[in-house]
């Protein structure tokens, strides 16, 4: 074992997380933290990690952007024919993860995936620079290519062919997890984090500690 690796380690000390200052409704304590995130300038505070399961029962994970929330769930964007994509429609279920680092925590939320409407998706894919909305276009997410020319040659050839206007592409649009349940964690000393977890229990959300 490398003895460096196995001897770092770090002392939370930042914060606490009690049950008296924390919210009823998990949504309204995400909207909290959301907000002290980007107030500290955290990296990317919007950065979260997905998790899906393939047919085959393998996990995979990658880190995407989270677009929106509000009581109908977490959304983000991407090509529905790539990895994760592919995986949602066989198991629409998915795992999401925050991790702003500078703040000591981490949230977890779990729950059910549809896709966004056509609307919706149109409406942000408008919103895209113009750069980005051809890469929607060029990219054939998750399948393999010979060398990174085939992604500037197809890029090359959507901007020709669309101008100042590219269409969203019929494969490209907007997931929406629907929680059943979050986990807030803030690190503290002696790894004596605090953990509290919302679950669903007769259409009310339950809030419960759990240990470290």
């Amino acid at each position: 074992m490398n003895r460096r690796i196995a001897d770092l380690r770090k002392s939370y000390e930042r914060a606490e997380l009690e049950e008296s200052a924390s919210l009823d409704e998990p949504l309204a304590q995400f909207d909290r933290w959301m907000h002290e995130a980007i107030a500290a300038e955290v990296p990317e505070p919007n950065a979260m990690t997905l998790a899906t399961v393939g047919a085959d029962g393998r996990p995979s994970t990658r880190v995407v952007l989270i677009k929106g929330y509000d009581a109908r769930g977490i959304v983000w964007y991407t090509n529905y024919e790539s990895r994760k994509g592919r995986e949602l429609s066989v198991h629409p279920v998915a795992a999401l993860q925050f991790h702003w680092v500078e703040l000591e925590r981490v949230v977890r939320i779990e729950g059910t995936v549809t896709r966004v409407s056509d609307e919706e998706s149109d409406a942000y894919f408008a919103s895209r620079p113009l750069d980005s909305r051809i890469g929607a276009w060029a990219s054939p997410q998750s399948q393999v290519i010979t060398t990174r020319t085939v992604l500037l040659a197809n890029a090359a050839r959507y901007a020709a062919q669309f101008a100042l206007s590219p269409p969203r592409p019929p494969h490209w649009g907007g997931f929406r997890l629907q929680p059943d349940a979050w986990e807030f964690w803030q690190g503290r000393k002696s790894r004596l984090h605090d953990r509290l977890r919302y679950r669903q229990a007769d259409g009310r959300w339950r809030r419960e500690r759990l240990a470290p």
